[in-house]
């Protein structure tokens, strides 16, 4: 018997061991989850301060650039032929990354398969391709044309509405979810503009800039929309391989417009020497971090964070607008900025954000009824106790 007691502990002891081998593993799942979000988040923060800085630079850059080269749609020209570097970038990915490494041809291949059965044919191309090519340079030239007419930090603060214009058109073409708290937040990117307008007066140059940094945000709107809808989502290669296509379109098709505001004088320069190389290099290689850090970065943290780089990015030009220009930051103007930023992070709230403010109010409640009546009780329990002391002193 008592060998037997050695060997094989009691069924209590064995309750004990076993909770304890489970609080164990619970422990290491927490742990795990633990680790894995702090990770998460400390990437998130990399990834906001490189989506901020790339995002702010490259405005701040191309104000300067228009100071010595007066050629926004050569500046969106030179700046879109550097996405052709988006899918070699991601190759290197793959081959420092995965563990089945595949040719450059096999995994180009794979990816094409993300335009149809057929992959990446020239009735493709121009179908699927081509007027992607277009609103994109759209957007890059209407977002350069506006920062020549008013400052950056209206520029930046008024492409913010993009999201706004995003939700609208998602709710009319793609039938997405009603949600009356991004209808609010459309409102006050409408009010924002309408403010914006105001701030300066009803001038002609402010007018056209904002009139043009809204059509940029519009376009970059109707780009996301209709990717969707005719694309639907796109993993990473297929991302880069997509951007890397957009690339080649403007190599092939949009090379003749510079060329001809070169010799209309639209957009003309005396010689190339002129030609500010650096302010340009720089310009496109931020346009071309901060695009790789949009599409890319959710895979090592969460998309909010990544949308909260663009809004930080407003504060940012507006510090450096207002030590290197003239910017006149009048309550309006204040106001409008803060009634855009606020309408950009409604926007940002989850589709299911209300079930989960319920779900905590509900609990709320529970917790407050719970400890009512444990209060209650005590009250209770303590006039039994002074009526049993009061007693004997009666019958005495």
């Amino acid at each position: 018997g008592d060998e037997r007691s050695r060997e094989s502990p009691a069924p209590a002891e064995a309750q004990m061991q076993a909770g304890a081998e489970g609080s164990g593993r619970v422990n290491r799942c927490c742990w795990k989850c633990s680790v894995t979000q702090l990770k998460k988040i400390f990437w998130g923060v990399a990834v906001v301060l490189g989506v901020c800085s790339s995002w702010s630079g490259s405005t701040q850059l191309a104000k300067l650039t228009f100071k010595k080269f007066d050629a926004p749609f050569t500046l969106t020209w030179f700046a879109t032929n550097w996405n052709f570097l988006f899918f070699p970038l991601y190759y290197l990915g793959h081959v420092f990354k995965s563990a089945e490494k595949q040719s450059p041809k096999q995994r180009y291949r794979e990816c094409c398969r993300f335009f149809g059965d057929n992959g990446l044919t020239l009735k493709v191309f121009f179908t699927k391709a081509a007027p992607f090519g277009v609103l994109w340079t759209l957007t890059n030239y209407l977002y350069l044309h506006a920062i020549k007419k008013i400052n950056t930090t209206d520029v930046s603060v008024l492409f913010c509405c993009n999201k706004a214009f995003v939700f609208l058109l998602s709710w009319i073409v793609l039938r997405d979810r009603f949600m009356g708290v991004r209808i609010v937040a459309a409102i006050f990117a409408i009010a924002g503009i309408v403010m914006m307008t105001y701030a300066d007066g009803f001038h002609s140059h402010s007018v056209i800039g904002i009139a043009l940094v809204v059509g940029s945000a519009s376009m970059s709107a109707l780009y996301k929309v209709l990717f969707k809808l005719l694309l639907g989502s796109a993993k990473f290669g297929e991302a880069a391989l997509f951007l890397s296509v957009l690339a080649v379109f403007n190599v092939l098709f949009v090379t003749c417009i510079p060329v001809i505001l070169y010799f209309t004088k639209v957009e003309y320069w005396s010689s190339f020497d002129i030609i500010p190389w650096g302010n340009l290099c720089g310009f496109s290689i931020l346009l071309l971090t901060f695009n790789i850090l949009l599409n890319f970065g959710i895979a090592i943290t969460y998309p909010t964070l990544i949308s909260l780089g663009i809004v930080l990015s407003v504060p940012v030009n507006a510090v450096v607008d207002h030590y290197t220009s003239e910017i006149v930051f009048n309550s309006v103007r204040v106001i409008a900025i803060v009634i855009i930023g606020l309408g950009f992070l409604l926007l940002l709230l989850p589709e299911e954000w209300d079930v989960w403010v319920i779900k905590l109010l509900t609990r709320l409640k529970v917790r407050k009824k719970e400890e009512i009546p444990e209060g209650n009780g005590d009250i209770a329990s303590g006039l039994p106790n002074k009526s049993r002391r009061t007693r004997p002193s009666m019958s005495s």
